[in-house]
């Protein structure tokens, strides 16, 4: 064991009559999950945000060497100005960079340059993901894998989020650089994404999409006849 010993393994094992319900009961829930661009301006408990971010730094992480960061935005002025300037970006792709295969695996989704979800939302969690850490001396160190173990952990954040009763939006504003400038971040840090937090406006709609199925996004590797359930 290394050098920082070891403690006892807090762990909860069922039958499989349990195991099978609690998977089942979870797949049900996740699959009512989804992005949600239109949001009520109710505030938020404080409380459940915290909450659901101590269960995102609980993602295991390369080394353990946690390379996250989460800034929570409910200043209005402050998504104010996150709007505006994502907005700018966001002409520049649609106008400009985006190719129109892009564009049109877009459509269906009735995306555009305008956020308005960016000030709607009661709260914003900007994630950053650390590419060196800074100890109490002030030195740096390198992070081990922080694009993967910050994308776990952002993974974990929706999905506490939504079983706390909260929905969300993934948005990732290209170029994002100007995130670090305007939440003051250092520059050992980089953005990952915004993540809008709130109720649903009353009357709010979805895409209606289809799920893959599972033999189009899993692969099983096993002996012939062996029980999966």
């Amino acid at each position: 064991m290394s050098e920082h010993g070891s403690v006892p393994l807090e762990f909860v094992e069922y039958g499989p009559a349990e195991m099978a319900e609690r998977s089942r009961s979870f797949y049900e829930d996740m699959l009512r999950r989804r992005s949600v661009r239109e949001f009520d301006e109710r505030p938020i408990p404080r409380g459940v945000i915290e909450r659901s971010l101590r269960a995102a730094g609980t993602a295991p992480s390369g080394a353990n060497m946690q390379p996250w960061h989460f800034v929570v935005v409910s200043d209005p002025e402050t998504k104010r100005r996150i709007r505006a300037l994502s907005e700018e970006a966001e002409r520049g792709f649609y106008e400009e960079r985006a190719s129109e295969e892009w564009l049109r695996a877009l459509e269906p989704l009735g995306t555009d340059a305008s956020k308005p979800f960016l000030e709607e939302a009661p709260a914003l969690i900007v994630v950053f993901t650390e590419n060196h850490s800074v100890d109490e001396r002030g030195e740096k160190h390198k992070t081990y894998y922080p694009m993967e173990s910050v994308g776990i952990a952002t993974g974990v954040l929706i999905t506490a989020l939504h079983l706390s009763g909260l929905a969300t939006l993934v948005y990732t504003p290209a170029p994002m650089g100007f995130l670090r400038e305007v939440l003051g971040r250092p520059d050992t840090e980089r953005p990952f994404l915004v993540l809008a937090v709130g109720y649903p406006k009353e009357g709010c709609t979805v895409p209606s999409v289809d799920r893959k199925p599972l033999e189009r996004i899993a692969t099983f590797v096993d002996p012939e006849g062996e029980d999966r359930r």
